[in-house]
């Protein structure tokens, strides 16, 4: 059967059955690679996508729950070329290190900013729990996630 859903803002059409997983279905049959399976059962954060502006883990995610979804992955984050401020701050922070973890990681803080767009470091921490990184200690992560909090309240705050 074909799931119908909207994938970074285009109408998609996919190929699932009732075992197909939301994963095998963004990154075989959407050709979508930036959405990475770590662990296979939902605790590593690595293959975590947006479905309606949640984040969840496209590994323990049926594909068929993406009937009629808004599924976003980091590819959907941009606009016009250029990086949304959660991407450029991770650049600009020095958040990405071997890069398995970074886009799970910017999708759980781009769902987090929506929520609460003034998180303190504790919250913050908290959002990220379910997204290991081995590489960075999370230091820089959190950095770039205050970061983009601070400029995504000045760009909409700014006199027009």
């Amino acid at each position: 059967m074909d799931v119908h859903f909207t994938l970074n803002g285009e109408n998609m059409s996919a190929a699932a059955d009732s075992s197909t997983r939301l994963i095998d279905m963004l990154r075989e049959g959407c050709g979508i690679k930036s959405v990475r399976e770590g662990c296979g059962v939902g605790e590593c954060g690595a293959c975590t996508v947006l479905m309606n502006g949640d984040p969840i883990c496209s590994c323990v995610t049926p594909a068929v729950q993406a009937r009629g979804c808004d599924v976003t992955t980091v590819e959907g984050l941009e606009t016009d070329g250029e990086l949304d401020a959660i991407q450029e701050s991770f650049v600009t922070n020095d958040a990405i290190q071997c890069g398995f973890c970074t886009p799970g990681m910017i999708l759980t803080a781009k769902a987090l900013l929506a929520r609460n767009p003034s998180p303190s470091r504790e919250e913050i921490r908290r959002s990220i729990a379910g997204n290991i990184c081995r590489c960075t200690g999370y230091i820089p992560i959190i950095n770039a996630i205050e970061a983009a909090a601070a400029r995504t309240r000045e760009e909409n705050t700014a006199p027009l």
